[in-house]
């Protein structure tokens, strides 16, 4: 089969900026804007998190479903990737530009709509992008160049927000502050509402480039069947490399949002200072570009298996040296340093996990007889969003436990916590992240079984299918 151009590969890339962009202001500054900004209760986000992932495990296997039953002219999955991005920048500004009182109840009830519709939105054009990697490439070293290019243009999207985002809120707020500290949640709000609606043109903009620049192959019949949520969770659960893998991706991916997630608040209330997280941030994306080797560079003397080891144990590594300097010196500029080393693996790791996927559609058809594969790779949103709520549980729980609050003044500028939560958001920086990563790699190490021989008799046997499919309709 013709390999696609690296024009192709690199307009598909450039989709995922647009989508990170979105995915790095929900995931890393929402909860800083809604107890900062809004005043809102940690126990209020403890219980909508989780509510809202059950929400999610019923929405996106549903919508992997629909994709995989989707064939119009401009093909099966970019019409949903263009939908989606509208509509997921639609709801990102909207959340991000909350205008009800105060602790009133239409306050409450707006977070809650529009952080149930940001996860369905961002499903709509997260598992038709990341589906799409089949049928743009079938060889291993092509799906790993493309795989490599995507997470690279993930990484930028996302070092983009996490470091611009408190350099761009300051500038947008309207305050001539010269850091946090001394920034009212009104102008915290304003800065964060002018911030979110760029972000959401430019996810627009970089979803149609990669719509434009990019064609489908190698697509599966469309499946004519109705969806089934019975159906589909038999599928899911008869897959167990896919369980598996959710399991170790989940809790590894848990680790990387937790540092994302509580980073905010480390710099803003222990340091005191916000703006020092665009150095680590900087820091970060270095790595996470870094990264974008690592898959090239051992492919060419390991496995993907080695390869996704190897990945884990520098993260793991990075965040020991993270803990080291954040108990002692607190450096930032030494913090950063051991980020770079963390980013390497966490960016080469996700690589890694979407290589998997394909690989894991592949033995879905060998097992079971059918691909499934927007279906599939579905669960790479799901698992993302779950992991996410875990961070969120452990974080808002620590928030609750250590008496953590913001009171929602909006003359009130940002607060110092209390000693016991500083120590209590240190802990969650620095010790539970590499914690999560040893756990994941143990997992993967004595369970994941698609590598060696039995996965290239799965390469040989699906291909061995299509060839009879083809010969068969070349025949009629």
């Amino acid at each position: 089969m013709k390999k696609i151009s690296f024009g192709e590969k690199i307009g598909y890339g450039v989709g995922a900026v647009g989508l990170d962009l979105s995915y790095g202001l929900f995931y890393s500054y929402l909860s800083f804007y809604l107890t900062n900004g809004l005043g809102i209760s940690p126990i209020f986000m403890l219980i909508l998190a989780p509510l809202a992932r059950l929400w999610d495990g019923i929405n996106d296997p549903m919508m992997g479903s629909l994709v995989d039953r989707t064939r119009t002219k401009m093909g099966r999955y970019r019409p949903w990737i263009l939908t989606g991005a509208i509509l997921n920048g639609v709801v990102l500004a909207l959340m991000f530009n909350n205008r009800f009182a105060a602790n009133s109840v239409g306050l409450y009830v707006a977070v809650a709509v529009f952080y149930v519709l940001w996860g369905m939105t961002n499903t709509l054009a997260d598992i038709p992008f990341w589906s799409m990697i089949p049928s743009l490439a079938t060889e291993e070293k092509d799906r790993n160049l493309v795989s490599t290019i995507a997470r690279a243009f993930s990484g930028l999207g996302q070092g983009i927000v996490e470091i611009l985002t408190p350099i761009i809120v300051l500038a947008l707020s309207g305050v001539a502050a010269e850091s946090y500290k001394d920034l009212p949640s009104d102008a915290l709000k304003k800065g964060f509402g002018g911030w979110s609606m760029i972000a959401a043109v430019c996810l627009v903009i970089f979803a149609s480039v990669s719509v434009l620049c990019t064609k489908e192959r190698n697509i599966a019949p469309k499946s004519t069947e109705k969806f089934s949520f019975k159906k589909a969770l038999s599928l899911i659960g008869h897959n167990d490399q896919l369980l598996i893998f959710m399991l170790f991706a989940m809790i590894s991916n848990c680790g990387f949002y937790m540092t994302s997630g509580i980073g905010i608040y480390y710099f803003a209330q222990v340091q005191g200072d916000l703006s020092l997280k665009s150095t680590f941030s900087l820091m970060g994306t270095v790595g996470s570009v870094i990264s974008i080797l690592v898959i090239p560079v051992c492919g060419k003397f390991m496995s993907n298996r080695s390869t996704y080891k190897f990945s884990l144990t520098t993260a793991i590594l990075g965040y020991a040296g993270m803990a080291a300097i954040g108990y002692t010196v607190a450096d930032v500029k030494l913090l950063g340093l051991f980020f770079l080393i963390t980013s390497i693996g966490t960016g080469s790791m996700f690589v890694n996990q979407t290589v998997m996927l394909a690989d894991i559609v592949d033995y879905g058809e060998y097992k079971l007889g059918e691909r499934n594969q927007s279906l599939t790779f579905s669960m790479k949103g799901f698992l993302q969003k779950m992991a996410y709520t875990m961070q969120s549980i452990i974080m808002f729980a620590t928030f609750a436990a250590t008496k953590y609050d913001f009171s929602g003044d909006t003359n009130a500028t940002v607060q110092v916590v209390n000693p016991q939560a500083d120590s209590a958001i240190k802990f969650l920086m620095f010790i539970v992240p590499p914690i999560m990563m040893a756990i994941s790699l143990v997992i993967f190490s004595t369970k994941f079984k698609i590598y060696g021989d039995f996965k290239r008799e799965i390469l040989d046997a699906v291909s061995g299918k299509k060839a009879e499919l083809q010969s068969g309709e070349a025949a009629d």
